[in-house]
C-alpha cells in the first residue's frame, strides 16, 4: 500500500515543485516506485517535466481522471499516466484544472473526488507524490484530503514564515474534519542562502515557534541557480546535476523520509 505525500504551502516560489519532483526522482533512485500528480491548474510540475499537454485535445490530465470520477465512468488504473524518463510515473495538469475547481464546488464529497483515484492506484506504486496548488482551494484540500503526510517547504525569509501560521491552522481544521489520519511529515527549509545574516534569525524563529511539535528536516535545500536549469532541460535535478549541491541536499531529505518509513 503506497504512501502518499502532498507538498504543500499557500505561497508560491517556495519549492513546492522542485521539492516534489526531486523527491519522486529521489526515491526511484532508491529502488521506489513513484507517481506524481500535478494537482495545481499552474501546471508547473508538468512543464518542468518536459510535458505539454496543450498541444493536444486528446491529452489526458488529472482534469480527465477526476472527471472521469465525478460522472462514475469506469477507466483503467494506468489510464493517462505518462512514464517520465527519470523513472517516476506522472498524472500532468494543464490550465483547465481550475475550471474543474469551480465545478468540485457543486458536488457532494467534492473534497474526496482526488482520494477515490489514488485508492485505485497506490496498490501499485510504494510513494504518491502530490505537487498542491499555492492556496487552500478545493484541489489542494482534496490533495490533503487524500494524504498520508504533508510536506512543507518554507523559505527562510519573514514574511514567509509569519504565514505558515494560517496553512498549519488550515491542515489542523481538515485533520479534524475530514482527514484525521493526516500528519505533517516536517517543514522543509528552502531556497536557503546561508551567507544572509537573517537566515540563521528566521530559522531559529521557526525552531521556537513549531519545532516542539512540528519536525524541522535536518537537510535544508539551498538556493542553486541548478534548479531553475534542471526545469529548463525537463529533467530532476538527478539527472542535470547529480554531483551538486542541490542534488546532495534532496538526497539526504529523501533519507529522512525514508528512515520515516523504516
Amino acid at each position: 500500500m503506497g504512501k502518499t505525500i502532498a507538498v504543500s504551502n499557500m505561497k508560491g516560489g517556495v519549492g513546492k515543485t522542485m521539492t516534489a519532483t526531486s523527491l519522486a526522482a529521489g526515491l526511484v533512485r532508491q529502488g521506489k516506485s513513484v507517481l506524481c500528480i500535478d494537482a495545481d491548474p499552474q501546471h508547473s510540475l508538468s512543464v518542468c517535466l518536459g510535458i505539454t499537454t496543450e498541444v493536444s485535445s486528446q491529452s489526458i490530465t488529472i482534469r480527465t481522471i477526476m472527471s472521469k470520477i465525478i460522472e462514475e465512468e469506469h477507466f483503467n488504473q494506468d489510464y493517462g499516466i505518462f512514464h517520465h524518463d527519470d523513472g517516476f510515473d506522472i498524472i500532468p495538469a494543464d490550465k483547465s484544472l481550475g475550471s474543474l475547481e469551480i465545478s468540485l464546488a457543486g458536488i457532494i464529497e467534492r473534497e474526496t473526488i482526488l482520494r477515490e483515484y489514488i485508492d485505485m492506484v497506490k496498490l501499485f506504486y510504494d510513494y504518491i507524490i502530490i505537487d498542491c496548488a499555492p492556496s487552500l482551494g478545493l484541489l489542494t484540500i482534496n490533495a490533503l484530503a487524500a494524504a498520508d503526510e504533508v510536506i512543507i517547504p518554507v523559505i527562510p525569509r519573514f514574511l514567509d514564515a509569519k504565514g505558515l501560521e494560517l496553512l498549519l491552522n488550515s491542515i489542523a481544521r481538515l485533520q479534524r474534519n475530514i482527514n484525521p489520519t493526516l500528519t505533517i511529515s516536517g517543514i522543509l527549509l528552502t531556497m536557503v542562502e546561508r551567507r544572509a545574516n537573517f537566515t540563521k534569525e528566521i530559522m531559529s524563529m521557526l525552531e521556537g515557534c513549531y519545532g516542539e511539535k512540528i519536525r524541522i528536516f535536518n537537510e535544508v535545500i539551498p538556493s542553486s541557480v541548478r534548479a531553475s536549469e534542471s526545469t529548463y532541460e525537463g529533467v530532476s535535478i538527478f539527472t542535470y546535476d547529480p554531483s551538486g549541491k542541490l542534488a546532495k541536499a534532496y538526497a539526504a531529505l529523501v533519507r529522512e523520509v525514508l528512515s520515516d518509513a523504516a
